[in-house]
C-alpha cells in the first residue's frame, strides 16, 4: 500500500488554486478498497502561527471540512480529521524539534520573508512562525507517509521533512519513512487573475484576482473575463512574456483534464476574449458539483461531525503506534500504570 497524506489550512476561503493544485487531486487518489492509504487533515494548529479572531477557528474549521466533503472526499474512501484532534501532532513536534537545527529553520523561505517585513523585522514574528515547519514534518511523518502532494511553494518544506526523518533514522534507528514529493503537470501554481505573476491566495488582498470555489457562475465568469492579459493578441504559453495569458491556458488545461500543448494549439489563433470564455465556462462546470455538494452538506453539520470524530478515531490508531516507535527509539520511559 502507498499512503498519501496532505493538509491544508482552515484560513480564508478555498479557492480555484487550493482545488485544482490539490484536493480535485485528493479526491482522485481514494480507494474504497483501502481507505487509509489517502489521509487528509485539516491543520487548525497552522492556522494559529498568525494572528486569528478565536472565536471564528472552530467554525472555520468545519467548514474547510465541509467543502472537502463536497469536492468529494469519502469517508469510506479516504480518512478525514482535525489536525487538533490527534495530539500525537504535538507531541512528535517537540522530538523532531530536538532533532531540527536553527540555522535550517532560519532559512525558510517564508519564515525569511516575514521576519524581514517591517521595521520590528524578526523580533516581532511569533516562535509558532519560525517553528510551523517543525510540525508540519510531524503531520506527514506520523501516517508512515509514501507520497505527499505538495504545490511548488513546498517544496521547501518537504525537504525539510526529509532531513529531519533521515536524521531521526540514523540517530535512533530506522522509525520513519523517508516520504517523496508529488507534483501535478499542470494547476500546481494557479496564479491570480489580476496579478499574474502572484499565486493566487487565500490572503491576498485581490478579490477580483481570486476565484472562490462558493463563488457563484456569474461572479466566476465575470472575474475570468476580467483577468488582465497583455497588449498583444496572440494565445500562446509564455510564463515570461505572457503570465495572464499563459495563467489563462493552464487554468484551461487543468480544468479540462487535457494536455496544455492540446489547449495551447486549440486557441493558437483565437483571440483573447474566446478563451476567457471557454476558460469561465469550463470553471463554471468543474466547480458545479462541489456547489451542490455543498449545499447539501451545509444543511446537515452533524454529519460532518460524525465523520470528523471518526476519522480522528482512525488516525489515532495510526499515529498512536507511530509514536510507540518514537517513544522506544529516543529512550523515553515507557508509561507507568498504578
Amino acid at each position: 500500500m502507498v499512503r498519501v497524506f496532505s493538509g491544508i489550512k482552515p484560513t480564508g476561503a478555498m479557492h480555484l488554486g487550493n482545488y485544482l493544485g490539490a484536493v480535485r487531486r485528493w479526491v482522485a487518489s481514494q480507494d474504497r478498497s483501502s481507505p487509509d492509504s489517502a489521509i487528509y487533515c485539516v491543520v487548525d494548529l497552522h492556522a494559529m502561527t498568525m494572528p486569528y479572531e478565536a472565536r471564528s477557528l472552530g467554525e472555520a474549521t468545519r467548514d474547510l471540512a465541509t467543502l472537502l466533503l463536497a469536492a468529494g472526499l469519502e469517508p469510506d474512501a479516504t480518512l478525514l480529521f482535525v489536525q487538533s484532534h490527534v495530539p500525537e501532532h504535538t507531541e512528535l513536534t517537540w522530538i523532531l524539534n530536538c532533532v531540527a537545527s536553527f540555522g535550517e529553520l532560519r532559512r525558510m523561505t517564508q519564515f525569511k520573508d516575514r521576519s524581514q517585513a517591517g521595521e520590528a523585522g524578526a523580533e516581532s514574528v511569533g516562535a509558532g512562525l519560525f517553528d510551523y515547519p517543525v510540525l508540519m514534518a510531524a503531520d506527514i511523518l506520523l501516517y508512515e507517509t509514501d507520497q505527499v502532494p505538495i504545490g511548488d511553494d513546498q517544496r521547501q518544506h518537504l525537504e525539510l521533512t526529509r532531513d529531519l526523518a533521515a536524521r531521526f533514522n540514523h540517530r535512533f534507528g530506522d522509525t520513519f519513512v523517508i516520504p517523496e514529493g508529488t507534483f501535478p503537470p499542470i494547476g500546481a501554481r494557479v496564479m491570480d487573475l489580476q496579478h499574474p505573476t502572484s499565486k493566487m491566495s487565500k490572503s491576498a488582498d485581490s478579490p477580483q484576482g481570486t476565484v472562490l470555489v462558493l463563488d457563484d457562475p456569474k461572479v466566476i465568469t465575470k472575474k475570468i473575463k476580467s483577468a488582465v492579459t497583455d497588449s498583444e493578441t496572440e494565445v500562446r504559453l509564455d510564463r515570461a512574456a505572457k503570465p495572464g495569458v499563459s495563467n489563462l491556458l493552464e487554468l484551461l488545461a487543468a480544468a479540462s483534464d487535457r494536455p496544455i500543448a492540446t489547449v495551447e494549439a486549440e486557441f493558437a489563433t483565437s483571440g483573447y476574449g474566446t478563451l476567457k470564455t471557454a476558460v469561465a465556462e469550463a470553471i463554471v462546470e468543474v466547480l458545479r458539483p462541489l456547489q451542490e455538494r455543498h449545499a447539501t452538506l451545509v444543511a446537515d453539520p452533524g454529519e460532518v461531525d460524525r465523520v470528523l470524530a471518526e476519522g480522528a478515531e482512525r488516525a489515532r490508531a495510526i499515529a498512536g503506534g507511530v509514536m510507540e516507535r518514537v517513544r522506544a527509539a529516543t529512550g523515553q520511559l515507557a508509561p507507568l500504570r498504578a
